[in-house]
């Protein structure tokens, strides 16, 4: 592929990453408009109900009469259906671009080929697997929302050296109920960073009376994810964090009751829970879930093959005996360091 094509499609998705977040349910595409080897119009998707990246990019070209000579970059394949708003690669044919490069085919059965049937029956070039793994990539919340009828999961916890996450909490027969950082302040920050880039955040009922977590983005710039706890009698105090309503929270439970700051959502816990947990999430269109602990949620979610990625943070600290972590069977895809700790990143098989 001439390198050319490759860099415009890098700068595509360059754009669709800055719109993660920002236009769920829809994905965060990123186009680009080219003529004589100059970028003439560029754009991604805004917020759900406002335009999609194709639209922007057309929309940001100063002279119209350019696009007839014109190639457009786009990371996903156009859509061909109307939603909140009118099809895409129906705009990129009555604009009259001749030529299309597209990262990779939108496998929502409401496109599925069908933009890219649009653009050829109009006679257009269309040429499909432009930094296809890279635009795979960008969309994996969308795609995976859609392809498995569940949000991408994301594992997240921190463990010590010695491979714990949790130190031994009765000491002398007192409970010491403070929480336990076992990562350095940089890693803190990452996660916060990380937690804004997804659409929600899980934790169980350990986790939450221990550590009585907010569960926000406090450290970066960004949207809070919507917050969800996992609480089969309802042990955590209503007075904790989870309930403060500064962000929409569920909560999954065997009981029936009402609060005015969340979503209660009874499901059977005499059968597997996650598959159900899972399933109301695809319901409510949260397109990606932050899984932060304990250490049971965690294993479930491993043993049960439902997670796409894990994120383990390896602290300096060694605790000699304690909560083990969980464990991954997996070699990680990538390894680097955050002032001294050890960030593992896992793609699950």
């Amino acid at each position: 592929m001439d390198a050319m094509h490759l860099k415009y499609m890098q700068r595509a998705i360059a754009l669709g990453h800055k719109g993660t977040r920002l236009s769920y349910p829809n994905p965060s595409v990123g186009a680009v408009i080219v003529c004589n080897d100059v970028i003439i119009g560029e754009g991604y998707t805004d917020a759900y109900g406002g335009p999609h990246a194709e639209v922007n990019a057309i929309n940001s070209v100063k002279d119209e009469s350019l696009l007839s000579k014109s190639t457009m970059y786009v990371t996903l394949e156009p859509c061909s259906h109307y939603g909140k708003t009118p099809p895409c690669a129906n705009l990129i044919e009555a604009k009259k671009i001749p030529k299309i490069y597209i990262g990779c085919m939108d496998t929502f059965s409401k496109v599925s080929g069908k933009g890219i049937e649009i653009l050829l029956k109009a006679g257009r070039e269309v040429h499909v697997g432009i930094l296809e793994e890279e635009c795979l990539e960008l969309h994996k919340r969308f795609l995976t929302f859609h392809n498995k009828q569940r949000p991408y999961v994301i594992l997240k916890w921190a463990e010590t050296k010695d491979g714990f996450i949790d130190k031994e909490r009765i000491v002398d027969g007192i409970e010491d109920a403070k929480p336990t950082w076992i990562s350095n302040e940089l890693s803190q920050q990452k996660v916060h960073q990380i937690r804004a880039e997804e659409h929600a955040i899980l934790v169980g009922t350990k986790t939450a009376l221990k550590d009585n977590p907010s569960l926000t983005t406090r450290s970066v710039a960004g949207a809070s994810p919507i917050r969800i706890l996992v609480d089969r009698t309802l042990k955590v105090p209503q007075h904790y964090s989870l309930y403060s309503g500064e962000v929409k929270t569920f909560v999954f439970t065997e009981q029936n009751a009402v609060h005015e700051n969340v979503v209660f959502k009874q499901i059977d816990f005499s059968k597997s829970i996650l598959p159900q947990i899972l399933a109301e999430l695809h319901q409510e269109n949260i397109q990606s879930v932050l899984v932060e602990g304990g250490k049971q949620l965690l294993t479930s979610f491993i043993e049960e093959d439902l997670w796409d990625e894990a994120l383990v943070f390896v602290g300096k600290s060694q605790f000699t005996k304690g909560v083990t972590a969980p464990e991954i069977k997996l070699k990680p895809i990538k390894e680097s360091y955050l002032q001294g700790d050890l960030l593992k990143h896992y793609i699950s098989s």
